[in-house]
């Protein structure tokens, strides 16, 4: 059983989902360890030890490459790991693979650290900055527009198929509202959205831990 050490933020939801999506099921394949970032839990002793970065998921499968233990951290190399794994949700051919791998490296470098930081100045700021919010809230909405132009010519973010890259972008889009954004202003977004939101294995990765969180 992998054991995952999680939060329910975009970057732990990422991780429930592709585990749910490859066909692994809470509490059968795979169980979830909270570790509450609101409380400081990313600093104990025992979690650094699987995440040196102090950042959630981080993961521990007892069956690794060479049938010994492995833990992993960061979330974009666990999505790899698992995709590895498993063989889904990552071309095999390198044309698709790389593909796939720059709108990764597009969520882990862009996605992910600017969504985050208009979460917190718009939110989580003890003193409302207005020049950080404007900063933030306008990158967030031009790194939209990105993938606006690119779901016009294709279902999903790396191409016809559904892959690693969409599981990494999606959890950060479920608040957009949060950044400032209306999603009636991105219409390839929206669609792309609500078809990845409607699959099962995305539904249930995103009530992992859910009921732990209080509301902001």
């Amino acid at each position: 059983m992998i054991d995952v050490y999680s939060w329910p933020t975009p970057n732990g939801h990422k991780v429930h989902i592709m585990l749910e999506e490859c066909g692994y099921r809470l509490g059968k394949d795979w169980q979830a360890h909270p570790i509450n970032i609101s409380n400081g839990d990313q600093f104990k002793k025992e979690f650094l030890a699987i995440s040196p970065n102090n950042k959630i998921p981080a993961i521990v499968d007892p069956n690794g490459p060479d049938g010994k233990p492995i833990s992993l951290f960061e979330s974009g190399a666990i999505l790899l790991y698992l995709a590895s794994k498993t063989g889904r949700f990552l071309p095999k051919t390198t044309r698709g693979k790389f593909e796939v791998l720059q709108w990764l490296m597009f969520q882990m470098g862009g996605v992910g650290p600017m969504l985050g930081q208009t979460h917190h100045f718009r939110l989580y700021a003890p003193q409302k900055i207005d020049y950080a919010i404007d900063r933030y809230t306008n990158e967030t909405r031009r790194l939209y527009g990105v993938m606006d132009k690119e779901l016009a010519k294709k279902p999903y973010i790396a191409g016809k198929e559904y892959s690693i890259a969409d599981i990494a972008i999606f959890p950060w889009t479920r608040s957009w509202k949060n950044q400032g954004i209306t999603l009636d202003e991105f219409p390839n977004v929206k669609r792309w959205h609500e078809a990845i939101a409607a699959r099962p294995a995305v539904q249930r990765g995103v009530e992992v831990l859910a009921n732990l969180r209080k509301p902001t």
